[in-house]
């Protein structure tokens, strides 16, 4: 099985959200559930349907969150260094077209978030960076059409 690689960050925050789902999430809905069926007639009791979505969701979500914590490698970037991009790199890259600089982590896909500057290492733009180091021009397809940044500075935090 091939591991996911994860920041400690990105592990606590799923671990934090599957302990969420399992000890709060789970017994609200179930008791969401319990209340409903009180309601009467099931085929026609929208707070019973809605309910057993909430719980799909949660029990789907609860087995997506167990399979990626059993196959994560954790991965401290306080322990990297060097100028050549890497998993957990942090990275400030300038468009050469619009001198528009944009700092990002390189970090698994399952702690992405771009408006919170990570990205994921499957991104188009992190797997052109991935192997280059300070000083590289890289181009990347995206959906403003071929792009091309040079690499200003990376950093290990």
């Amino acid at each position: 099985m091939e591991k996911i690689p994860m920041t400690i960050e990105g592990f606590n925050n799923l671990e934090s959200e599957l302990k969420n789902l399992k000890s709060v999430e789970r017994p609200a809905v179930i008791a969401a559930i319990a209340e409903a069926r009180g309601h009467g007639d099931l085929s026609e009791n929208a707070e019973y349907s809605a309910a057993r979505e909430r719980q799909s969701f949660i029990e789907g979500r609860i087995k997506e969150l167990e399979a990626a914590l059993s196959i994560a490698q954790i991965i401290d970037p306080k322990s990297l260094s060097g100028d050549i991009v890497k998993f957990g790199a942090t990275v400030i890259i300038v468009d050469e077209e619009d001198d528009e600089e944009m700092k990002f982590q390189i970090v698994g896909q399952y702690e992405s978030n771009a408006d919170g500057g990570k990205i994921s290492i499957t991104a188009p733009i992190a797997r052109a960076l991935i192997g280059k180091s300070v000083g590289d021009t890289v181009e990347v397809q995206t959906p403003k059409g071929r792009r091309h940044y040079e690499i200003l500075m990376v950093m290990y935090q």
